[in-house]
């Protein structure tokens, strides 16, 4: 016959251990203003990485539709390898594939490079620029689209930001007639990219930073392919300058700074995230200033001022998670 004691007491010893794993945090749980603020971190080196991209194209000695290619289709090995690290570290059931907001944001996502190209054959840099820089406008008046609350500081920080962006190229805008289908396609570039950020909001919700991006820049990569091989014809760079420009733009500004991107808007809001655009030109223009000597001046550096406090105005007060959890 049993021992009731030795029973009674491996029972007490059960029920203290079941508590005790009940009483203990899990380990996956974090801080939500810590992920947040790694969030922003990622939002400011990503703006980084992507405003050093006009110095890679200007070197790369091949076509601006065929650099716009090689920046996504060089980058398909390393955000391969991103997507199965992340694989192996999750649920494979958890992964819902190819969404619909996956393939949106690959076909935005080149919509906004083929009109930036077109834009910058059509009209000044200065023009090209500021209306890229729009983007947040359309980001901000469709997030209730998904999903996503727009505040007034949100607001007043975009206000701050697009005359931050003006001061920024105001010195060289040009109002011309014969420019105007230049602008517009500037203004074609800001309605993709604004659409690039809500649809990855939407697909980073239940989709992994390198999954997500590595589908979508592969539905970039044959659109633009296809463009590429229309307007242009030189798919060679003349020198080894070239061909490590167009590897740095497809590591760094691709995979390093839409990568960043792309992480953080699973787990900042869209409209917030968007404004990472005017950092995006401020970066290129102190990039301008360090390689190319390119002017700037107190209405710049006060523009610069400007973005940064817009972004200070429009952060994130509540931990920045947004409407919905994402993957990490």
């Amino acid at each position: 016959m049993p021992d009731q004691s030795s029973a009674a007491s491996r029972n007490g010893s059960a029920l203290l251990a079941d508590r005790s794993l009940h009483m203990t945090p899990s380990p996956r749980s974090s801080d939500p203003r810590a992920v947040a603020l790694l969030a922003f971190v990622a939002l400011l080196a990503a703006a980084v990485a992507m405003g050093i991209s006009p110095v890679f194209v200007r070197v790369a000695e091949v076509g601006p539709f065929t650099s716009a290619f090689y920046r996504v289709f060089l980058a398909l090995p390393l955000l391969w390898i991103w997507a199965r690290i992340e694989r192996r570290a999750a649920d494979p059931a958890a992964d819902r594939g190819w969404t619909r907001a996956v393939v949106l944001a690959g076909v935005f996502f080149a919509l906004d490079l083929f009109f930036w190209h077109l834009a910058i054959l059509n009209t000044t840099i200065a023009n090209a620029t500021l209306l890229a820089t729009m983007a947040p406008v359309w980001v901000m008046l469709f997030s209730l689209v998904i999903g996503e609350r727009v505040t007034r500081v949100m607001v007043a920080g975009l206000a701050l930001c697009i005359l931050g962006g003006a001061a920024l190229v105001g010195s060289s805008l040009e109002l011309a007639p014969e420019r105007f289908l230049g602008d517009l396609y500037g203004i074609g570039t800001s309605l993709g990219f604004g659409l690039y950020f809500l649809a990855v909001r939407v697909a980073r919700r239940d989709g992994s930073t390198g999954a997500v991006l590595f589908r979508s820049t592969v539905v970039t990569a044959a659109l633009l392919a296809i463009v590429a091989a229309v307007a242009e014809n030189a798919w060679v760079p003349a020198g080894l300058g070239g061909v490590v420009a167009l590897i740095l733009m497809a590591s760094v500004s691709h995979v390093g700074g839409q990568g960043l991107l792309a992480f953080a808007l699973g787990h900042l809001s869209a409209a917030f995230s968007s404004l990472v655009i005017f950092l995006e030109a401020l970066a290129a223009a102190f990039f301008g200033w360090i390689f190319f000597a390119e002017t700037l001046g107190t209405w710049q550096i006060a523009g610069g001022v400007a973005i940064l406090a817009g972004i200070w105005i429009a952060r994130p007060r509540d931990g920045g998670r947004g409407d919905a959890p994402a993957s990490p």
